[in-house]
Order: C-alpha cells, then structure tokens, then sequence
C-alpha cells in the first residue's frame, strides 16, 4: 500500500503538467480555427468587389468549405492560414478590398493580367510576409504610396502596365530583398530615385514606356546582380553613366527612345561579357561601332538605330554564330569601293539571322552576290537609303523566308532580277528611286502574298504585266515615275484589297479609263496623272467608296465631268485639270462637303459656275483656262459682285481669302478636321474613333501573351485597356495568312453597316504600320466578359452554382442568335450572310446577351437591278 501510495505521489504532478498542458494549447487551436475563418471572411469580401459576370471563374469559393481548396488559394502545411493567392489571368473586374490587409500570412499576391481598377489600396501594405506582389497587367490607378517600405520581404514588385502615376518613392531602396522591380508601361514620372541602388540583389529593373525624365544616376552602377536594365520609351536625358557599361552582369540594356548621348566603351566585350541585347535606338549616341562588340559570341539583338553614329562597321561580324537581329539604320556609316558591302558577307555566318537594317546610311558599293547565302530565317532586308550601285544579283532569290525586301532611294541599275518572283512569302517589295531599266519582271505575279509594291521613281519600260493581277492581298501598288506604255490592264484594277493607293502617274499609259476601276472599293488615292489617257471617266468610279484623292491631270480624257462623282462622298482632292473635259460643271459636286480641293482647270468648260459647297470658296477652286465658264446668277446677286469674267471673279477671291486667312486662318486650321467630320456625318455613318498602332500596343502591353484571349483562322485576340479605362477586344489580322486582307475587309464592310443589340458591336479599325515598319491591321470590339458560347458548352465557363447553362438560358441564347441572323438576313440595306456561325464566335456579355461575331468570312449580296447595281460588295456571294 505503501508503495501504491508511493508511485501516486509521483504520477500525480505528471497528470497536472498534461492537464496544464491542455489548457495551454486549447487556446491555441481555437486561435488557429478563427484565423482561418479570418482569411476565409476576407476572401468573401475580395469577391464581392469582383463584378458579378467575372465571378464564375471563383465559383469554387463556397462559404461552406475550406479556403485551402478554393481556386487560386495555397494554404500553409496544417491548413491553418492562406499564404497564397494566384488570381492570374481569370477576367476578373472590379477593385480590391482594403480587406486584404487581414490575410496576415499572405507570403504571394498575384492578380496580373485581370481587368482591376481603382486604386491599391494601403492595406496591402500590412502583408508584411509578402514576398510577391504581382498587380501587372490591369488599369489600376493612383501612386505608389511610401508606406511601400513595410514588405521588408518583398522579392518580386510588378506593377506594370497599368495607369500608376507619380515618381518612384525612395521608400522602394528599403525593400533589400527585391530581386525583380517591374514598372514599366505606366504614367510614372520625375527623375530614376538614386537610392535604387542600395537594392544590392536586384537583378531586373524594368521602367520603360513611363515619363521619366533626368540623367541616369551614376549609382545604379553598383548593381552587380542587375541582368536587365529596361529604360526605354522615357525622356531620359544626358550622357549614360561610364559605369552603366561595367555591370558585368547585364544580359539585356535596353535605352531606345530616349535623349541620351554618348559612345559605347571600346572593350564593351570586357566591361558587359554576358549581353544578350543591345537597344539603343532613337537616341544620340556618336562614335564608331566599337570592334569589341563583335566578339561577343552570344549576343542576340544589337539595334543602334536613328543615333549618331558614323565611321566604318568594323570586321568580327563573323563572330556572332548567335544572331538573330542586327540594325544600324539611320546612322552615318560609311562605306566606298565596289567592295564597300563586304560585311554582309561574314553575316553568312549568322545562321538565326531573321533582321538586317543597314538603310538610312552612306553606304556605297554593289550587293554582293553572298547576300543569297544569308541565313534561311532571314525575313527583314533593309538596305534602303544609301548610295548602293551595280545591279540586284540573282541569288537574292534564295532568301526564301523574306518577307521585306527594300532597296528604295540608292543608284542599283541593271534589270530587275526575275528570281526576286521566288521569294514566295514576299509582303513588301520596295525598289523606288533607284535606276532599274528593262521591263517589269511577269514573274513578280507570282508574289500572291504581296500587300505593298515600289517601283516608281526608275527607267522601267514596257507594259504594266498582267500576271499582278495574281495579286490577292495588295493594299499599295506605286507605279509612277517611269517609262511604262500601253494601257492599263483591268487585271491590276480587279484589286478590291487596294486600301491605301493606285499611282501609276508619270508614265506613258494610252488607252481609255476602264470601268473596272470601280472594283476599288476600298482605295483612298488614286493618281494616273500624266499620262496620254483618252476617253471618259466610266460611271463606275462612284463605286470607289473609300477614295479620297482622284488625281487624272494632264492626259486626254475628254466629255462631260460626270455628275456622279458627287456620290463619292469621302472625296477631298479632286484634281482633273488639263485636259479636254467639256460641258457645264455638275452641281452634283456640291455634295461633296468634304471637298477641299478642286482643280479643273485648262479644260473646255462653259456655262454657270455653281454656288454650293466647295464653290463657296472659291479659293479652294482652280477654274483658270476655261475662259467660257460665268458666275451663276444667283451667286451674283449673293455676292453683289456683279456678272463678270470667271478669270476676274477668281482673283478677286483670292484676295479676299489672303486678308480672312491673316485674322482667322489659326481658328480655321483648328476646326478644319473637325468640320470635316459634321459634314461627313451628315451624308455618311457615325464617324469611329481613331485609334493609333502606339495606342493598341500600350493597350495589350505589346501584345503580351498574357493578354491573349483567343485566336482565328486569320489572328490572335487580345485584352486590351484604353486609354479611358475602357476594356476592348483587338483582334490583330495575322498578314502571314493568305486572304487576310480579305478577311479584314469584309468584317470591316460587314460590320459598318450594321447595328443591333445582338452583333458584337465594332468600335474601330486600325491600319497602320508596327515598329518594324511592315503592314499592321487589327479590329477593336466591344470586350465581352462572359467569353463564348463555345466556352460554355464545354464547361470551361460555369454559373456561380457551379452549373452550366440552364433551360431559360440556352432558351435565350437561342432567341438572341435567330434574332442577329433575322435582322442580317432581312434588315440590313444590304443583306448579310455570315457564312461562319459556330458557338466559338458566339459571345455573352455580363447580363448572358448572346451576341454574333467574328464576320471574317461574311458576304454581302448585291441586287442586279437591270444596268444598275446597288451598293456593291467587296465579296459578293452572288447577284440575284
């Protein structure tokens, strides 16, 4: 008993050391089971700020289970606390809670590539476990607040491509651990902080496509971890720091497009052993290419372009197995004897070459025959702008994969060599201004995928070949300037592409104007001036409806000025001086309210000048040499100038336009385009924004793969953010795809006459040309945030219940299609045929609207109504 007694004594204090020990860890676990609960509170706020047609894709977020397998959310080992959050690229709208701050274990916050608005809210700043904070990719707004200096343990901080505004705080030097600073593409502004440089482990700084303006501080040089140094696009100014160029560790300096000045170091294969890239375009750099930069085996991309640089290239190209882009342009390197183009003979050696530039320079000599032996991937030729002379060696036609090829303005003579008709995957051909003889190449028809063709300013001889009419893309052709004769083959006017210009002024052309001309539908400028033209303008012309500029001065046209000119609404040159048109001048002219200059002069006229539009002012008339034309009455009794001779009446309106031009010529200049556009309004559609190439590529971050939505048959689709905050589609036109050009002009022709609450509605068009200056067409839509119908059948896409469509809403979806397609098919002035209707081109917006889209293949159908058709198409599918 005594012994019994004895061990209970001493299992007594081991039972309360357990029983304190319980008591000490209940409070514990309660805690653990009510942070939890915390975060999964805080992450039912963050969604409700998200709008609700965005939210499917958090439709996992169920109050009822655990955060831990949520969508996008990583718990800790016990799944006591959220440590990170990847929203990343799931559509989302809306704004941030200031909730966020609660999720205090929160170590990865990642939202990019969401369309976020509003500001960051301060209490993220709290999160000091932070160690990611990726916000890029969205239109978030406001300034980086100072209290930034708390994520003591941030690493990464991407905050690009967004609309932040102010300077970069000092506060971010405190950040020790930052590994990645990320703001480019925003409105940041003021000077680079100095202090930049105590981020001792920093290895990417990215401030390009901001306001940036001052010198590079001297002390971003002691970043020896720094791999890519990204200033580009700023209004950085100033000599660039000696010591930028002994970071070893660079992969990527990128300096475009600033106003820095300077020479690159002489051992630059010493100082930066390890660069990849080497941007320095658009700057004011001097001196020569230093012969070190050729001993760095491994670089990639040298771009020196638009700078000041002069001096000879130096040998070692040959020393660059790696190579894919190499461009001098614009620049004063000089070259002389037949041999000065040697160079490209040790870039043989290349063999990932895809981008020469060597135009814009004084370069002299003849192409040497090596050119041909230039990588395969080769795509880009730039040689234009130089004083280059002998003649184009045939091998150039080996270059299979070029897609540019320009040898515009130098002194190449010889015939234009036959082979260039190989190079299959040609989309631009430019050998203007030079002195090419003989006759266009028929082997140049074979280009099928030719959007621009120079051959203007040479001695050309011959007829215009019939094989161009094999031309399926073309949106330029520039003839002029030449010795060309014979007439104009209808086959080069079939061209319904044409969407920029028609010259073929300046040669010899006999015959008559065909009334094939009308198949330009799509053509701004045409110029057949000087030339030996005969006959009438063909009626037809009315159904160029996109012409702007009409120049047929000096030829041999003769007849009446066709009244239906008038029709050509968008018309704002007309110039059909010197030649023999006869009759009164239509009144019909004065329709074209956008007119601004009309030159008839030294024809055979006569009768009563008209009154209207242009005629009002008389100053934008050139009447001079039709000696039988008078001032109409009613325009003498308006003006109280009396009945007198046309010669007489323009002089004296001239005047009168010189003294209003010295008191209200500035306002006039002012409102001119906007005049323009309420008299166009008036007589044609609404007028759509105008929207620049620049203002796309900020707007889908150049075009990142992050903002890709979708593709089609003829281009990728991407997110995009405009200026306004306002969420577009833009889809980008691959002009690599045969038939692009035509996929984009019937979506454009398609859908500018069309308007209906079920039809993806169409914002703007851009035609332009990309950084590196070749062919750039895109569509810019309405953003629809519910994706597609395809999306949906597939479940890809689930209601917030987490089902699909239901019967109501499959029942909906039905009714918005029929109706799209009814009013297509029976309301439209022209009735439209969409010939692609599949559930990936049916879109739901945020109220589950099912609108029809993509009308790459649409076809118009045109009615024959006995010698007369109406609005034509630019693919018909048929004439009834």
């Amino acid at each position: 008993m005594t012994l019994l007694l004895s061990h209970f004594t001493k299992v007594i204090p081991l039972f309360l050391a357990i029983f304190v020990s319980f008591k000490s860890i209940s409070p514990f676990l309660e805690s653990a089971a009510q942070t939890i609960e915390t975060d999964k509170e805080t992450l039912i706020l963050f969604k409700s700020q998200i709008s609700s047609e965005s939210s499917n894709s958090l439709s996992s977020w169920d109050k009822n289970s655990s955060p831990c397998n949520w969508t996008g959310v990583t718990c800790n080992t016990y799944g006591q606390r959220v440590i990170g959050l990847n929203l990343s690229s799931l559509r989302l709208a809306g704004s941030i809670t200031p909730h966020i701050g609660n999720l205090s274990f929160l170590e990865s916050l990642q939202l990019q590539n969401n369309q976020l608005a509003g500001t960051i809210p301060d209490e993220i700043f709290n999160l000091f476990s932070l160690r990611v904070l990726n916000l890029s990719s969205n239109s978030l707004r406001g300034s980086i607040p100072s209290n930034i200096s708390k994520l003591t343990e941030l690493t990464v901080l991407d905050l690009s491509m967004n609309q932040i505004t102010g300077k970069v705080p000092q506060e971010i030097s405190s950040l020790s651990g930052l590994q990645i600073l990320n703001l480019g593409r925003n409105l940041v502004w003021g000077t680079i902080p100095s202090s930049i440089a105590n981020l001792s482990s920093l290895e990417d700084l990215i401030l390009g496509t901001n306001s940036l303006s001052g010198m590079i501080p001297t002390e971003l040089g002691r970043l020896r971890n720094l791999k890519v140094l990204d200033l580009t696009i700023n209004n950085l100014s100033g000599a660039v720091p000696s010591n930028i160029y002994n970071m070893s560790s660079l992969v990527n300096l990128a300096l475009a497009s600033n106003q820095l000045w300077g020479e690159l170091p002489s051992d630059i294969d010493v100082t930066l052993p390890n660069l990849l890239i080497l941007n320095t375009c658009f700057n004011e750099f001097t001196g020569t290419i230093p012969s070190s930069l050729h001993n760095l085996t491994n670089i990639k991309v040298i771009r020196m372009a638009h700078n000041l640089h002069e001096g000879t290239v130096p040998p070692g190209l040959g020393n660059l197995p790696s190579l894919e882009m190499y461009n001098i342009g614009f620049n004063r390197f000089v070259s002389s004897g037949d041999d000065g183009l040697g160079f490209i003979t040790s870039l043989t050696n290349s063999t990932y070459l895809k981008f020469l530039a060597i135009d814009g320079n004084l370069f002299q000599g003849v192409i040497p025959e090596s050119v041909g032996n230039l990588s395969k991937d080769l795509s880009k030729l730039y040689m234009g702008g130089n004083q280059i002379y002998g003649s184009v060696p045939a091998s150039i036609g080996g270059l299979s994969s070029l897609t540019l090829l320009n040898l515009s303005y130098n002194s190449i003579s010889g015939e234009i060599p036959p082979e260039i008709g190989q190079l299959e995957n040609l989309q631009m051909l430019g050998l203007a201004g030079n002195q090419f003889n003989g006759r266009i190449p028929n082997s140049l028809g074979n280009l099928q995928k030719l959007n621009q063709i120079d051959l203007s300013r040479n001695e050309l001889v011959g007829q215009i070949p019939t094989t161009f009419g094999n031309f399926h893309s073309l949106l330029s052709m520039d003839l002029s300037t030449n010795k060309l004769n014979g007439t104009i083959p209808k086959e080069i006017l079939n061209f319904p592409s044409l969407s920029t210009i028609l010259n073929l002024s300046n040669n010899f052309l006999t015959g008559n104007l065909l009334g094939e001309i009308g198949n330009l539908e799509s053509v701004v400028t045409i110029d057949l001036s000087n030339n030996s033209l005969s006959g009438n303008i063909p009626n037809s012309i009315e159904d160029c409806k996109s012409l702007e500029e009409l120049y047929i001065a000096r030829n041999k046209l003769s007849g009446p000025i066709p009244s239906i000119l008038g029709e050509v609404k968008g018309l704002e040159t007309l110039d059909l001086s010197y030649n023999n048109f006869s009759g009164s001048i239509p009144v019909d002219l004065e329709k074209l309210r956008v007119l601004q200059s009309l030159n008839l002069a030294f024809n055979d006229l006569d009768g009563a000048v008209p009154c209207g539009g242009v005629f009002t002012n008389l100053s934008r008339v050139q009447l001079q040499g039709n000696p039988d034309l008078s001032l109409n009455l009613a325009c003498h009794n308006a003006r109280a100038r009396g009945r007198q001779p046309i010669k007489l009446y323009i002089i004296a309106g001239i005047i009168a336009a010189l003294a209003l031009c010295f008191s209200i010529g500035l306002f006039f200049y002012l409102r001119r385009s906007k005049a323009k556009i309420a008299y166009s309004s008036s007589l044609t559609k609404e007028q759509h924004r105008m929207i620049s190439y620049h203002e796309l590529r900020q707007a889908t971050g150049n075009f990142n793969e992050q903002n890709l939505i979708g593709n089609g048959g003829f281009g990728l689709v991407y997110k995009g953010c405009l200026e306004d905050g306002s969420a577009v589609a833009i889809k980008v036109i691959d002009i690599t795809q045969t038939g692009f050009q035509k996929s984009f002009l019937a979506e454009c022709e398609a859908l500018r006459n069309v308007r209906h609450r079920n039809l993806v509605k169409l914002i703007t068009s851009c035609s332009s040309v990309d950084l590196k200056n070749t062919e750039f067409l895109a569509l810019v839509y309405e953003f629809l945030g519910n994706g597609s119908l395809q999306d949906w059948i597939q479940g890809k896409r689930k209601n917030e219940d987490g089902d699909g469509l239901n019967l109501v809403e499959r029942l909906n979806v039905a009714i918005d299609i029929a109706s799209a397609i009814d009013y297509l098919h029976n309301d439209c002035e022209v009735p439209v045929v969409h010939c692609d209707l599949k559930p990936n081109n049916i879109l739901l917006d945020e109220d589950m609207t099912a609108k029809v889209g993509d009308f790459g293949l649409a076809k118009l159908l045109i009615e024959k109504m006995s010698d007369q058709t109406s609005i034509s198409s630019t693919y018909a599918l048929k004439v009834l």
